[in-house]
């Protein structure tokens, strides 16, 4: 950090923003069968977000780039409200490759955490080196950057800038993430660089077809220091109704910094979408991006899109609330959130 005297802040996502990174999909990736389908959504989400604020682009190569420029110019994207970077990427969740920016007496950090694939699961070497790439381009001004050794995911953790983290066991103390580190080393190392002082760890909550190992942003997700929104399910015969009800009880256990009851928002559940083999895929309301004067929603051609979309709009009402058709997302078992990631104010120039 450049002032060691001072204590470090994590923003959280509802605060000023300078910018929202998304790494493009290309034909080196897995979206290569649905191109054509999914870089529609991209471009929506882009246009989206380059209404309120910069829209900073990682490209596979600088043909690539070219595509994406003219894409984006083609629906409007003014210029000016654009960066375009080469950076060669496996994949496109920013979320979990992106840069993780701590401020400190209003000077930003970038902290570089590792990234193996959720677990090895997937290819990450080149995802792995996308913010050092950007960073020697100068994507992000001046900010220093500081490589950490943990493995963390940008999905895996929610703040509420007042020291709290909500975030669930199954990820972070995921043997495949960082196996020699317990519950309270990771406390540590999160409180150290996050400026964490308190940890709400859910044990309960998944979706089928998710490859995160329960990542907080498909879950529940803090709307401000004392809003909670959550995926419930009130259907019994669905295979996720233990499991989230379990976790809307332990929702209703935990307290803010002040000690009252979070206020808790449920998000209704859409019917069951699923791929060409049947498999289910993890379609969820919570995964939306809150940016500049805006939340971004994602919506699946689903009856119950309006319902995610009227109860968001109670969790802020001083935003615009906007649904983007997110269902080609769901096909590599991710959304909108996933695919994102918020650069704090002054930091993209």
């Amino acid at each position: 950090m450049k002032n060691a005297s001072c204590r470090t802040y994590l923003p959280p996502e509802w605060a000023p923003q300078s910018a929202v990174q998304l790494t493009w999909p290309h034909a080196h990736s897995d979206w290569a069968p649905i191109l054509d389908e999914v870089e529609p959504v991209f471009t929506a989400i882009a246009a989206a977000i380059a209404r309120f604020e910069i829209v900073l682009v990682a490209c596979y190569d600088s043909a690539h780039r070219d595509q994406v420029r003219t894409r984006l110019a083609a629906v409007g994207v003014p210029a000016a409200r654009t960066r375009l970077y080469v950076a060669p990427s496996n994949d496109t969740w920013a979320r979990d490759h992106g840069p993780i920016a701590v401020l400190c007496q209003d000077e930003a950090t970038l902290l570089d955490y590792g990234f193996n694939g959720w677990g090895g699961k997937y290819p990450h070497d080149l995802d792995d080196r996308i913010t050092r790439t950007l960073h020697a381009q100068g994507a992000f001004g001046d900010t220093p950057i500081e490589h950490q050794d943990l493995i963390l995911e940008g999905g895996s953790i929610e703040v509420d800038g007042s020291g709290t983290l909500l975030t669930t066991e199954r990820c972070l103390l995921a043997a495949t993430r960082n196996p020699r580190l317990a519950r309270a080393d990771i406390e540590r190392e999160l409180a150290a660089h996050l400026g964490l002082t308190r940890f709400l760890w859910l044990k309960h909550g998944y979706l089928a077809g998710d490859d995160t190992d329960s990542h907080i942003d498909t879950l529940a997700r803090l709307c401000d220091p004392n809003t909670i929104a959550y995926v419930a399910c009130d259907d019994p015969s669905d295979e996720h109704y233990a499991e989230l009800k379990a976790m809307e009880a332990e929702l209703e256990t935990f307290r803010t910094p002040n000690g009252a009851p979070y206020r808790l928002v449920p998000l209704p559940w859409p019917q069951p979408k699923r791929d060409t083999d049947g498999a289910r895929m993890p379609a969820t309301y919570a995964n939306f991006l809150i940016i500049n004067g805006a939340v971004l929603v994602p919506t699946y051609r689903d009856t119950a899109d309006a319902v995610a979309l009227e109860r968001l709009r109670g969790c802020f009402p001083d935003r615009e609330v906007i649904g983007i058709d997110c269902l080609p997302l769901i096909w590599q078992h991710g959304s909108l959130h996933c695919v994102t990631m918020q650069i704090p104010e002054g930091i993209v120039k």
